[in-house]
């Protein structure tokens, strides 16, 4: 099997990498092919308080948030999540006996994307002000033949998001959403994002309302209940769906816990049916 897991970059997720190091470990040990996508959006908060950097969101019509990423916020971003969060992430796992292979989207053109020439960011009162100077992008290619010759050789890729942009610049990408863009790619069985909630809760005070499963189908209406971050979590489980990945398991439990149906499984209903048949 073939394993996506983005770990998140909120505070409170790091804790648990330890006990996920040793998760990977006895899967790799298993036979199963991973690879590790971050975030690092708390630490580029610390760094950009530290030197003075205000930390800035735009929350788009839609309700979608991201960072503002102007090219002195992109510096400290590089630093965060290609520097000192991947290298630990692969000094841990070596560790634990995982042969990890630091990487970031713009080596090997890992990740490449295309810059959002402006950004609709809404403001108070329902006005919307238009950001021309904001190094964020989209996906548009994974270099999944790298990926694979990497896997196929015994390396654990360890992916920070940041992606090269097609006129060659560093760009700021989504983590959950180039997790999706790698599973898709890798026509990964599973997509793991663990956070720091439970999973999707209907009431999001309540983690008693949490919503257990969603067929693809479904995932449209399951938007409703999705706040701040949770809403981009959702739309990377939809590209990954959609790009053929079995299921998507979103949570804050352990990664065979999550695995095993804890925390939210947004399933391909196809692909789950035809699971069924061949065991």
């Amino acid at each position: 099997m073939t394993l996506v897991l983005k770990i998140g970059g909120a505070a409170g997720v790091d804790a648990h990498t330890t006990d996920i190091a040793r998760e990977l470990a006895e899967l790799i040990g298993q036979g199963e092919r991973v690879v590790l996508l971050h975030g690092g959006s708390d630490l580029t908060n610390r760094l950009c308080e530290r030197l003075g950097l205000p930390v800035r969101t735009i929350t788009s019509p839609e309700g979608m948030t991201s960072r503002y990423t102007d090219e002195e916020t992109l510096r400290v971003y590089a630093m965060a999540v290609a520097g000192q969060i991947n290298t630990e992430l692969v000094a841990l796992l070596q560790g634990q006996g995982v042969n990890a292979l630091g990487l970031s989207g713009v080596d090997g053109r890992v990740l490449v994307a295309r810059r959002k020439p402006a950004v609709r960011s809404l403001l108070t009162g329902g006005r919307v002000q238009i950001i021309r100077d904001d190094y964020t992008g989209r996906i548009v290619e994974v270099n999944a033949a790298l990926l694979n010759q990497l896997l196929d050789s015994g390396y654990v890729p360890v992916l920070a998001p940041l992606a090269l942009g097609t006129a060659s610049e560093r760009l700021n990408v989504d983590g959950d959403r180039a997790a999706a863009a790698v599973a898709a790619a890798l026509h990964a069985e599973a997509l793991v994002i663990l956070t720091n909630v439970p999973g999707l809760l209907a009431s999001v005070d309540d983690p008693t309302t949490l919503l257990r499963e969603i067929p693809a189908r479904r995932l449209d209406d399951a938007f409703k209940y999705a706040q701040g971050r949770m809403r981009k979590k959702l739309l990377g489980a939809q590209e990954a769906i959609s790009g053929g990945v079995a299921r998507v398991c979103i949570g804050n439990a352990s990664l065979h816990a999550l695995l095993n149906g804890a925390g939210t499984t947004i399933y391909n209903q196809v692909n789950t049916v035809l699971e069924e048949m061949m065991r």
